[in-house]
């Protein structure tokens, strides 16, 4: 499977974002360069991808970010914590039912086996993660689940947003308990504040920036 290749963020991070899961969901591993640590986040599957890639980079996994509970986002979770003995964080606890019904969505939408779990630590607005020596701002942005959370690294200007938004679109709302005002209050309230330069990885399809939503993403342009 490909995936795309390093992009260098000086003196503070890189990242590498990996299609994974027949949803090509991106799982994005983090790497903090004064340390060599990694965050692995959105781990939903393919987990000999993620493996070969941290071998690759020779980067030191450190821990397991999670944006919300739906499973092409969660489904290598359990099994990755428990290979390389890593905690867990995210997403807001209002996702546990997501998390709770993971056995059951495996079957229905036909997955590899793989088994629910609870995090180490849920986390809420205003909380912060570490990876290495690198700082990640956590913002509440319900809507696409009620429990969605955002990652925010504010030296970089880099946010890994899950399914809040895409490159021209939005996420999806008919899942139980989203709800499409919440999520475009979300975005306009939480998001934007943070600046047009913001380049963001979405869980789904190529990288893009606030300021480039703002402007041409016809759900939540700024008129």
């Amino acid at each position: 499977m490909l995936y795309f290749t390093w992009i260098q963020q000086p003196m503070s991070i890189r990242f590498s974002i990996l299609p994974v899961t027949s949803y090509q969901q991106n799982c994005t591993i983090l790497i903090c360069n004064k340390t060599n640590k990694a965050a692995i986040v959105d781990p939903g599957g393919d987990i000999e991808i993620i493996l070969k890639t941290l071998t690759d980079e020779n980067a030191i996994p450190e821990i397991i970010l999670v944006t919300h509970g739906h499973l092409d986002h969660i489904g290598g979770v359990a099994e990755l914590a428990s290979k390389l003995s890593l905690a867990i964080e995210g997403p807001h606890y209002e996702d546990q039912f997501w998390i709770d019904a993971l056995p059951s969505q495996i079957q229905m939408f036909g997955f590899p086996p793989c088994e629910a779990f609870t995090p180490t630590r849920w986390l809420v607005n205003g909380d912060t993660v570490t990876v290495g020596q690198q700082k990640l701002k956590v913002i509440h942005c319900p809507g696409h689940t009620p429990g969605h959370i955002v990652f925010f690294h504010e030296e970089s200007k880099l946010a890994m947003v899950g399914d809040v938004l895409f490159n021209g679109s939005i996420g999806r709302t008919d899942f139980p308990k989203g709800n499409f005002n919440t999520l475009v209050d979300s975005i306009k309230n939480k998001l934007w504040p943070l600046g047009k330069s913001v380049r963001f990885i979405p869980g789904h399809g190529p990288i893009s920036t606030f300021g480039e939503e703002m402007k041409n993403n016809p759900f939540v342009k700024i008129s």
